[in-house]
């Protein structure tokens, strides 16, 4: 029999025999908290542990009684998609006082729970940790009081806390993301996209106020993904004399065509004297000023509301996996922590560190240092801030660097959400280098017909939201037409190319399963032979299957499945959601795959197929995509910059790029964004299907079987180790991009 990977924990190894965990959220609710929730439930028992359910936050904590129940596998099902916190959330000022955590403790005691996830704020993991640290204390109290003996303050000797970050603001330092942001965006964005439409009609000025009362995060970021004339956050304040500035820009675009106006505005945007920024007071200064027929706008918990995005239950459902190692894995000396996302790493870091350097950011705003908040904010945040200035706010031709390059932009490959953001982003950051940008259509076939026209600032306004390609986009090789293109290249005097492309949606379906007893729906994604869509769509959906390319199967294994899909099923009210990527196996085909779940099922469960085909490809970007997209461009330009005037020969008064790293791939790489040659691709690559021979993602499949109720092996190479928050330090942001 072969031995285990040493890196790898199996079923048996991941033993929480004898132990109880419970998981509570508190504070504000956000979207994904139902996913975290069922991740650590499932998780739990996947290892053998006794997991109960904590409703009502802190104050079922307190109260005990009913509000503490043991969960089981059934428990979690069908709460994938739904918003909000099934288990309940509130505020308890009872377990701010030494009594009320008197009580939780003696709660917790008479269950043997000596394990907490904590999903909730800032606020709700200090609780936590302060629970933790008088957890002895308390102890020996109860047994002076007689409610415990002293055989339980032995056996219960140490409370493991592990928190989850759940908040919409994305407020939590030591983290890319918290859970229900980008379902929070999601909200954003589709109030905004609407509005432009209505705005653009009538030539109307809007001023939206989104939440964030001490954090800017969802103002910065959707005005980054909608285009926004304006911001106002509170870590970043206008200088003084902002409200000409922001008028005179208002009046600017007006005089460009543009037919409407949008500023965003935090809830907690504050002038430089720490005096908040209100709606209306924007609103009467655009009217009085300018004329313009302004609206106001505020969302208020519409952002908190609805199904959490795709991106929030995946993330919610890694969280709550690593929350359980994190249990199983910690020490009477382990000081409690807080799972995070870094780049597309789990990392965690020390809960009070996390904490610590949250407080400091409000202390830098109170203080009036308020680049130093923006830096503690985190990489993600300075970014996003260098990123939206560089890109709204147009520099007078007079004070525009003369580069005397040309630099076009194309799309290539197959049509993607998020392009046209990435074109705009692209040639607005070309143009602020100095450069003369011009944009190619219909990718190489436009490339080597001559369909190349200079492309200005104000072309690509209003990109931001758009679907598919704008600029055309074909699957033409340019191998076949190297010689027409290095003609074009010439007669334009191309010195640089940015390249955007490729290689060259189950969540409503399994909500109609759900209306539905015991039917399971075959579905099939597009991708190619890259799995990852079917991957993450059935993490993301619950699947209970995704048949991949990159992961061989026979019949023997869709008979697995099957039996297994079928024992569920016999035991509760389920649904079930099955998915194949559309070349994952020649000939078990999906209307195969569909017939033998048919026959297999039958009394049992029946069954449904659909080939969602082309639709994944359309629709307005998400507000990911169009964040990613722009930043990742503004990122390649300034890369292109760099190289041209590292390349460029003064004295033939030519650009000679032939070394390697002049022709680059850019992605992200567990936790940063890369400059990968593209030669060096060439042994990383499987050119015969279109895909890398290695593949990050594949770490989440056993994460998904687990979910689904499967017992496999579950690679834990990434997990286990505790790291501190890198803090860096505190300067002055970059004079070229400030408002």
């Amino acid at each position: 029999m072969a031995q285990p990977d040493s890196k790898k924990i199996f079923f048996e190894n991941l033993s929480g025999a004898g132990k109880a965990i419970a998981v509570l959220t508190s504070g504000g609710d956000a979207q994904g908290m139902n996913a975290a929730v069922r991740a650590v439930v499932r998780m739990g028992l996947y290892v053998g542990a006794k997991v109960y359910f904590i409703h009502e936050g802190y104050q079922g904590m307190v109260d005990g009684g009913e509000n503490i129940k043991e969960a089981s596998w059934e428990s979690v099902s069908s709460m994938l998609q739904v918003g909000g916190t099934v288990i309940g959330s509130a505020r308890c000022k009872e377990f701010r006082s030494h009594e009320g955590r008197l009580k939780a403790a003696n709660n917790l005691v008479k269950r043997g729970i000596t394990n907490l996830c904590v999903i909730g704020g800032d606020g709700s993991l200090t609780g936590a940790n302060l629970f933790r640290e008088e957890w002895s204390g308390l102890l020996g109290e109860l047994v002076e009081q007689g409610s415990i003996d002293a055989d339980s303050v032995q056996k219960y000797s140490a409370l493991h806390i592990v928190g989850m970050v759940g908040s919409i603001d994305n407020d939590f330092c030591g983290t890319d993301m918290t859970i229900g942001t980008d379902s929070a965006l999601h909200r954003i964005i589709e109030v905004v996209d609407a509005i432009m439409t209505t705005a653009q009609s009538h030539q109307r000025t809007f001023v939206l106020e989104v939440m964030g009362r001490h954090c800017g995060y969802l103002a910065l970021v959707s005005a980054l993904a909608c285009g926004a004339d304006w911001v106002l956050i509170p870590e970043m304040p206008p200088e003084d004399g902002w409200e000409d500035k922001m008028c005179q820009k208002l009046s600017a675009n007006r005089a460009g065509m543009k037919r409407l106006n949008i500023i965003i505005v935090a809830e907690g945007a504050i002038d430089r004297n720490n005096k908040p920024i209100t709606t209306e007071f924007i609103k009467d200064l655009v009217v009085k000023c300018l004329g313009f027929d302004t609206r106001v706008t505020i969302l208020g918990h519409v952002q908190r509301g609805g199904t959490p995005s795709a991106f929030d239950r995946i993330l919610a459902s890694r969280m709550g996996v690593e929350a359980v190692l994190a249990l199983l894995e910690t020490t009477a000396n382990t000081p409690a922590c807080v799972v995070s996302l870094c780049g597309n790493q789990s990392v965690r870091l020390p809960l009070m560190e996390c904490v610590q350097m949250t407080q400091e950011v409000q202390k830098a705003m109170d203080e009036k240092r308020f680049e130093e908040a923006v830096k503690l904010r985190g990489r993600s945040f300075v970014n996003n801030l260098k990123t939206y200035k560089l890109l709204a706010h147009r520099k007078p031709e007079s004070e525009l660097p003369i580069s005397n390059f040309n630099v076009a932009v194309l799309n290539v490959g197959a049509p993607a959400a998020g392009m046209n953001a990435a074109v705009r982003s692209a040639v607005r950051v070309g143009i602020s280098e100095g450069h003369k940008m011009f944009a190619v259509s219909d990718g190489f076939e436009g490339f080597y017909k001559g369909q190349i026209k200079e492309i200005k600032w104000a072309d690509v306004g209003g990109w931001t939201g758009q679907g598919g390609s704008l600029l055309g986009t074909k699957r033409t090789l340019p191998a076949k037409h190297v010689d027409k293109i290095a003609e074009q290249m010439r007669m334009h005097n191309i010195n640089a190319l940015l390249v955007i492309g490729g290689f060259e949606t189950c969540d409503r379906i399994k909500q109609s399963a759900s209306g539905t007893k015991r039917r399971v729906f075959i579905i099939e994604t597009m991708g190619g032979y890259c799995g990852y869509l079917a991957t993450v769509g059935g993490l993301a959906a619950g699947a209970d299957a995704a048949y991949i390319y990159e992961e061989p199967f026979d019949i023997r294994d869709l008979q697995a499945n099957v039996e297994h899909l079928t024992e569920k099923m016999k035991t509760s009210i389920q649904r079930g959601l099955v998915l194949r990527n559309e070349n994952s196996n020649e000939n078990y085909t999906t209307d195969f795959i569909y017939q033998l779940y048919t026959e297999e099922g039958k009394g049992v469960f029946d069954c449904r197929k659909n080939v969602l085909g082309h639709m994944q490809q359309g629709g307005a970007p998400s507000p990911f995509d169009r964040n990613f997209g722009t930043k990742i461009s503004a990122k390649a330009m300034q890369w292109i910059s760099k190289k041209l005037v590292e390349t460029f020969r003064h004295g033939k008064g030519r650009v000679f790029a032939n070394t390697e790293d002049s022709c680059c791939l850019l992605g992200m790489r567990r936790r940063a964004l890369v400059f990968q040659p593209v030669v060096q691709l060439k042994d990383d690559t499987d050119f015969v299907h279109r895909i890398p021979k290695e593949q990050w993602w594949l770490k989440l499949r056993p994460l998904m079987k687990i979910l689904a109720k499967y017992k496999t092996s579950y690679d834990v190479s990434d997990s286990g180790q505790l790291e501190h928050v890198v803090r860096n330090r505190p300067k002055e942001l970059d004079a070229s991009v400030a408002m």
